[in-house]
């Protein structure tokens, strides 16, 4: 299918989300990469990524993608920060010319219930209210900023305080405190919450 969504902060960072609907075979001949990834659908994920990264970002060097010791992608020697997320059947990248960036989207499903305390305070539970797709938000903005610093091991309850939380419309701002290293920074993020999935970015 087209682009599903896609969301621009000044002229520096863009954030696209595909929803995949294609065959392997499209991503294999739009890119010319191959995955050997055992399963159909982390091959799809691989390939869809690298693919929106291509198409949101004409002569984007997908061949050259490189991944740090602690799990991050990154483009060696250029300019380009990115980060990419996948919840089949969706992906989504973003592309920063001036900073490091980070996206996660993630799927709603009713068992995020059971797991909220693995990552949410009781202060952000209560926050969320025992709503999933909020939950589900909550728990993109932390992926999405542990991708942004990529520091390796953080404990998403004590070093990522969500402290505000404003849906209006579907669209979503956060803000949270991110102490893995001291002084701790505060962060801003962007996001929406859609029928079926939730996404956030930050710069």
């Amino acid at each position: 299918m087209p682009i599903y969504n896609q969301w621009q902060n000044g002229g520096h960072t863009r954030a696209v989300i595909w929803k995949i609907e294609e065959p392997e075979d499209f991503f294999i001949g739009h890119t010319g990469l191959v995955s050997d990834r055992k399963s159909a659908i982390r091959r799809l994920e691989y390939l869809a990524t690298r693919y929106l990264l291509g198409l949101s970002w004409p002569g984007f060097p997908i061949d050259q993608i490189a991944v740090s010791p602690l799990g991050k992608p990154f483009l060696p020697g250029t300019p380009l920060h990115f980060s990419i997320s996948h919840s089949y059947p969706y992906v989504a990248v973003a592309i920063d010319t001036q900073q490091e960036v980070g996206i996660d989207i993630q799927v709603i499903q009713p068992k995020i219930l059971r797991l909220q305390n693995k990552f949410l305070s009781p202060a952000e539970q209560a926050m969320c209210g025992d709503e999933p797709a909020l939950i589900t938000l909550a728990w993109a903005a932390k992926e999405a900023v542990f991708k942004r610093y990529g520091k390796g091991a953080v404990d998403f309850i004590r070093h990522m305080p969500i402290t505000h939380m404003d849906i209006h419309a579907g669209q979503a701002e956060l803000s949270m405190q991110f102490s893995r290293e001291l002084p701790s920074m505060p962060v801003r993020l962007y996001g929406s919450l859609e029928t079926d999935f939730a996404w956030s970015v930050t710069q």
